[in-house]
């Protein structure tokens, strides 16, 4: 659960680092290069949750693959409240469907155990 957790903050901190640029007024007006060392100072954060997360897994016995793939499924749980609730933009079905088959590939990338014969 602690590695959810601090999966999920990295990947607040991350969707505001590379989106929140889109439509919050805080971005608004300032050159690119402003804008490019205030998301660096936010994707900053998001190392300080990710790391430890991705330690705290690993001590858990996660793979490196069970990580990057919870790393994307939150990711896209993010997105979606993010471009809802922030960049104003609707859930379309195309959009829910291919994550849908994002969720399909990280159910199939993690059914099968080792020497189960597949």
């Amino acid at each position: 659960m602690k590695t959810i957790l601090l999966l999920t903050c990295s990947n607040l901190f991350m969707t505001f680092a590379w989106y929140g640029q889109l439509r919050l007024k805080f971005f608004a007006g300032r050159p690119l290069w402003a804008v490019i060392l205030l998301s660096w100072g936010i994707a900053l954060l998001e190392y300080c949750f990710m790391v430890p997360a991705n330690r705290a897994g690993a001590d858990r016995g996660w793979s490196g693959y069970q990580l990057k793939l919870a790393q994307e499924v939150i990711t896209l749980g993010v997105f979606v409240v993010f471009a809802w609730l922030v960049l104003g933009e609707k859930l379309r079905w195309n959009y829910a469907v291919s994550f849908a088959f994002v969720l399909l590939a990280v159910w199939f990338a993690t059914a099968f155990r080792p020497g189960a014969g597949i």
